[in-house]
């Protein structure tokens, strides 16, 4: 017998219920954040942008990618609007449209330590 699973059915939250239920609605969409996150090459370009504005060619030689590989990812992080681009000249460059998403990156490698 396992202590997950309920013994007869019998709902605990009955008065709450509601309340429960809507409040779902408060987390709409942030499963799409964690799909962003949940690719290494993805996490690693926030990472790698998160500590300094990057060009594609950059990322590529940091990554050990090809260029369109590279492109890809950041095509997805811009649809996402978890990087920004600027730019300059022939080069674009690439930074993080704000500091949350680094907070997650942080709070979850924290998290991956302290297991380890």
């Amino acid at each position: 017998m396992t202590d997950d699973l309920c013994s007869q059915y019998s709902i605990t939250c009955g008065p709450e219920a509601d309340k429960l239920r809507n409040s779902i609605m408060d987390i709409a969409g942030v499963s799409e954040i964690f799909k962003a996150l949940s690719d290494e090459t993805r996490t690693r370009i926030l990472y790698l942008i998160s500590q300094r504005e990057l060009c594609v060619c950059d990322l590529a030689f940091l990554l050990d990618m090809t260029l369109p590989a590279v492109s890809h990812h950041l095509r997805f992080l811009r649809a996402m609007r978890l990087v920004k681009a600027r730019k300059e000249g022939k080069n674009v460059f690439y930074s993080l449209d704000d500091n949350h998403v680094l907070a997650l990156i942080e709070q979850a490698k924290e998290h991956y330590i302290e297991r380890t």
